[in-house]
């Protein structure tokens, strides 16, 4: 389930989710950004400029992001997420949770092996 004021924003589009998921771990400015989403995905995404800035745009304007900074240079604008874009960001990644988990149940990836007690990441 998602909370009332995250409804219309779902599903986010895959540009939108790996803005805030790097977002989710601090502030960071657009190029930052665009160099971080290959990192965490291994590879497996990337968003060039044109795809960055509108997606950031666009959630500027959902009120999920805000700059905390001007620049000249829009690659050095500082974002955020907002408490708004920290709920939708959660509830996002509780829906996606569901479909991993009907994956998993139809055989289409292997179960997760759960973390042994004393064990380190």
């Amino acid at each position: 389930m998602s909370e009332p004021d995250t409804d219309g924003l779902l599903p986010l589009t895959p540009a939108s989710f790996h803005i805030l998921l790097v977002l989710a771990a601090g502030p960071a400015h657009g190029y930052a950004i665009m160099q971080e989403v290959p990192r965490m995905t291994a590879g497996g995404a990337q968003l060039g400029p044109g795809t960055l800035y509108r997606t950031i745009q666009k959630l500027v304007g959902d009120t999920l992001i805000e700059a905390i900074g001007a620049e000249d240079d829009e690659r050095r604008v500082p974002y955020r997420m907002t408490k708004r874009g920290h709920a939708v960001a959660r509830a996002e990644a509780r829906r996606l949770a569901i479909l991993l988990d009907v994956a998993v149940q139809r055989r289409l990836l292997a179960p997760k092996a759960s973390p042994r007690k004393g064990a380190t990441a």
